[in-house]
């Protein structure tokens, strides 16, 4: 039995000692190792601090080249990850995929694009005030989930893009502490573009063991007129099948707005909160963005949903209106990412995703120049 405990202390118990020590790895301490930072060289930095020596800033990013993996930290023995800044180019955001691999599990326990991770899956920013993640002018993205590990953990990034990314980052880690009694941190990214006819998008399925829900966050492109949020949003639990044991009543009121967020005169209104927002609205430009792109989340943070043996399946439904005022299915683009805690450091998942699952077309530079000379043959 793994008892649940808030991932975010509260300030009354701020002031406990405890039996851990703070660790951080970053491009200028790779291994975060005691003393070890600063120590660099050469790096990305180096031809900057010329006139310095070491100690200033020689090596503060990672150039990660077009098809490779980068392992943004290893870490030996027990401990629990606190805190993860990083920043790269917005390009960038749906072309890398972020994994976090715990105790040894040949398996990823983390596999989602770096941008849906921190709520900008759009390649657009948005300013993100949650208590799991800020997303903070331009790109600069963070991370609060406790990331607990017994034995130890891996962080990789992949590039899938065809040309090389240069990443900033640091990961602030406990090292020690008693985690037998904690669950792992588990993000699961899923895309259905376009949706098929009637029927739901499904966030995450087959989930056997116990844990608890903790987050959703989606990126929703609507691929027509009209109202879009009308769907359901549906927990099957434990030895939930046909019908679920939690099942709300529509896809806004899920991510905790009303009324098709409309606030009057000014239409679709984001909003960002400790744990829930839609930060996000990308609305048409006339020209090559032809229709709305919308980001959002909500963190069960002080609601988590427990389930005993099996998280069988979380899906939404996509639902605007007809004539009638009658339910239209539709088909639009919807790109979720899944969060939350098992007892076990792997889980049933979907397939790794390619560059072409994630990619994103949104603005001029992904049209080709038509005035342009052709290319020769």
């Amino acid at each position: 039995m793994h008892a649940y405990s808030s991932p975010n202390p509260d300030l009354s118990s701020i002031a406990a000692l405890r039996p851990v020590r703070t660790r951080s790895i970053s491009p200028e301490n790779f291994d975060g190792s005691v003393g070890g930072g600063a120590r660099a060289t050469e790096g990305t930095g180096a031809a900057c601090a010329a006139e310095l020596g070491p100690g200033w800033k020689i090596s503060p990013s990672v150039d990660i080249k077009a098809g490779e993996t980068f392992e943004l930290a290893r870490i030996a023995g027990a401990g629990r990850i606190t805190h993860m800044w990083i920043t790269t180019h917005k390009d960038n955001w749906r072309t890398l995929v972020l994994r976090a691999f715990w105790d040894g599990a040949a398996e990823p326990a983390v596999e989602v694009p770096y941008g849906d991770f921190f709520c900008n899956g759009w390649g657009e920013f948005a300013q993100v005030n949650s208590q799991a993640i800020a997303a903070n002018p331009n790109g600069g993205f963070n991370s609060y989930w406790p990331m607990p590990f017994r034995t130890g953990a891996r962080l990789t990034l992949e590039n899938t893009s065809v040309i090389d990314v240069r990443v900033y980052y640091q990961i602030t880690y406990e090292e020690g502490g008693d985690h037998e009694g904690d669950a792992y941190f588990h993000a699961q990214w899923r895309r259905s573009n376009p949706l098929e006819a009637a029927t739901p998008h499904v966030l995450v399925e087959g989930v056997e063991g116990q844990g608890h829900y903790v987050g959703t966050y989606i990126a929703w492109g609507v691929h027509s007129n009209g109202w879009w949020g009308e769907g359901e949003v549906k927990f099957y639990l434990d030895d939930d099948e046909e019908y679920p044991t939690i099942c709300g009543t529509g896809t806004e009121d899920y991510f905790g707005g009303a009324w098709n967020f409309d606030v009057p005169g000014q239409g679709y209104t984001a909003f960002s909160t400790p744990y829930l927002g839609m930060p996000q609205v990308i609305r048409p430009d006339g020209l090559y963005i032809s229709q709305q792109r919308f980001g959002l989340y909500r963190w069960h943070l002080l609601d988590p949903i427990f389930f005993a043996k099996r998280l069988a399946k979380v899906d939404v439904q996509a639902l605007g209106w007809r004539s009638g005022w009658r339910y239209l299915p539709l088909r639009d683009d919807i790109a979720s990412t899944a969060i939350f805690y098992l007892d076990r450091p792997s889980a049933r998942r979907p397939g790794a995703p390619s560059a072409d699952d994630m990619e994103v077309h949104l603005g001029r530079e992904a049209v080709p120049d038509l005035g342009a000379t052709p290319p020769r043959r």
